[in-house]
């Protein structure tokens, strides 16, 4: 599993293939697309709504949008609740938080205003047109070779959804837990490390005397999935998380793991294919110079990793999936409404702020790599997060569900059609274009630290393949 982060279906595949091309394909081409421009907006340029259009840069959109839970709700639903909640920070918002009244649909129309809202919490100031437009745009197959020749070379999910209509951390805890421990928000950052405490897939594999590695891609200094799960994989620290060097080395040998899990680098000069989230700070850059370039770069070394390996009597190219996911949508359009779900623990109390869990996350991109797929392959039937536990489960025995969550999520088993895999030498090329380098020397050792920097308590290291570590405080 190689996860980025914080990209809608529409935002990066939603042009992967035209009316008529497949049989079924839920994409953008060929529909008339947008959003309302909401009457509060200081510059509306004589338009009344703004279409769906095409990415004018590869960081687009800049600044990042909201991805909290109370903007997701804005998204949504297109409810501002309370009034008081336009243009201030997530943190500042007030009950109901934007929620929807009981019974209503999702309507997917809120995007625009809730970028407004979002980039004025954050700057200062009202958006322009131009400015704000830029939630409405999606990206080209030509914008994006690798992901787009993946994708069609093997299979895209058009209906994946996250987990949660929220942010990083709790979709992220679902996706090896069916759980978030009833947290919605990445805030207080000290809940997930010390109070997560529901049971993870990684425990799971390990009773069952099956092995797997978290592989974290440097300079990154801290892997998030062991600071999500830290009340329950702290012990497994120093044996399970290390960095992708390492990832190239196991599959070259055929020594991967039974389940690898892949997280890029999320910090400074990140490569995750999260929109730049900071311009500046203090006069300091903190942002790659593109993400999507290096998130590219990262998916092609991963691919060519797993297509090349030959091993006779480990991991190899014939008998691995790897599978390409987000975390969430982090606030980039897409049209497609979220459906219901069924609660991790219907008994239990209704979660931070109020939620209930009875909801999924807006559709994300998802592509399944594998000798045993066609190419062309496009799924239609819903999918989510903890489809992995529930294929994992069933793969390998590992028991009852871990939560009503992963109990009904869809096993992804049926996808790997073909009676005969393909050969590895037939599969598709994939080149990344050319990822300018990010100076580290713009991240000086006394600029600002992010809330999550500072809240942060002693978390994992991630060791290079000689054994080394990387510091973490």
């Amino acid at each position: 599993m190689l996860m980025f982060e914080n990209r809608s279906f529409d935002n990066l595949l939603g042009r992967l293939y035209g009316p008529g091309e497949v049989a079924a394909f839920e994409g953008v081409l060929g529909k008339d697309l947008s959003n309302p421009i909401p009457d509060w907006a200081e510059d509306r340029s004589g338009r009344q709504t703004v279409p769906f259009g095409i990415a004018e840069t590869m960081d687009t959109p800049s600044p990042d949008p909201g991805e909290e839970y109370q903007h997701i709700n804005t998204q949504l639903f297109g409810v501002i609740d309370p009034e008081g909640n336009r243009g201030v920070p997530a943190e500042q918002m007030a009950a109901p938080f934007n929620a929807p009244p009981p019974g209503r649909a999702p309507t997917m129309d809120g995007f625009v205003a809730d970028y407004i809202s979002a980039f004025w919490a954050e700057m200062g100031r009202q958006p322009r047109y131009h400015e704000y437009a830029q939630i409405m745009a999606g990206y080209t197959p030509d914008q994006l070779p690798v992901v787009s020749s993946l994708a069609r070379g093997f299979g895209a999910f058009d209906h994946w959804f996250a987990e949660v209509p929220s942010q990083t951390f709790t979709n992220r805890s679902f996706f090896h837990a069916a759980s978030s421990s009833g947290f919605v928000v990445n805030a207080p950052y000290r809940t997930f490390p010390l109070q997560n405490t529901a049971e993870t897939v990684f425990e799971r594999l390990e009773a069952s005397g099956l092995t797997w590695r978290v592989y974290v891609d440097a300079p990154s200094p801290l892997p998030f999935t062991g600071l999500i799960h830290g009340a329950r994989l702290r012990q497994r620290f120093a044996t399970h998380f290390v960095t992708t060097d390492r990832f190239l080395e196991d599959a070259a040998a055929g020594r991967l793991p039974t389940y690898a899990f892949i997280e890029p680098n999320m910090w400074h000069g990140h490569n995750d294919m999260h929109p730049p989230t900071a311009a500046l700070v203090q006069g300091f850059s903190f942002d790659a110079p593109s993400s999507l370039l290096g998130g590219e770069a990262l998916l092609a070394k991963i691919y060519n990793a797993v297509r090349s390996s030959t091993s006779s009597d480990g991991s190899n190219a014939l008998n691995t999936l790897l599978m390409v996911v987000f975390d969430e949508h982090g606030g980039t359009y897409d049209h497609v409404p979220p459906p219901a779900a069924v609660a991790p623990d219907p008994a239990a109390p209704p979660g931070q702020m109020g939620f209930t869990f009875d909801r999924l996350g807006v559709r994300l991109p998802a592509i399944a790599i594998s000798a045993w797929l066609p190419a062309q392959t496009v799924v239609n039937g819903v999918h989510h997060h903890t489809s992995v536990i529930r294929t994992l489960r069933e793969r390998w025995n590992l028991g009852r569900p871990l939560t009503a969550r992963d109990a009904e999520a869809p096993d992804l088993a049926a996808v790997l059609s073909l009676d005969r895999p393909r050969d590895p030498q037939d599969w598709p090329d994939v080149n990344a274009q050319a990822v300018p380098e990010f100076d580290q020397a713009l991240v000086p050792p006394d600029a600002p630290l992010t809330p999550l920097h500072r809240h942060a308590p002693r978390l994992p290291r991630t060791r290079r393949a000689d054994g080394s570590h990387r510091a973490h405080d």
